[in-house]
């Protein structure tokens, strides 16, 4: 949902990220990654305006952030 949010390719965020693409499908498909695998994509994420929404009663989601 993130990804498909900001428009890029896994191989795109891949590289932002510096992880591999199949890392990145790793982690699509919901297998388990390290921590610190997660903690640098989700950077790579926020530096692309997603913003992370905690479990609300509704569960965690996505959102672009707004610009300005």
């Amino acid at each position: 949902m993130a990804r498909a949010a900001t428009g890029i390719g896994i191989r795109e965020l891949a590289e932002r990220a510096g992880v591999s693409p199949n890392t990145i499908s790793r982690l699509e498909r919901g297998e388990e990654l390290k921590q610190s695998t997660i903690d640098i994509i989700r950077i790579a994420f926020e530096r692309e305006g997603i913003e992370f929404i905690p479990e609300n009663g509704g569960g965690p989601g996505v959102r672009t952030k707004k610009k300005g």
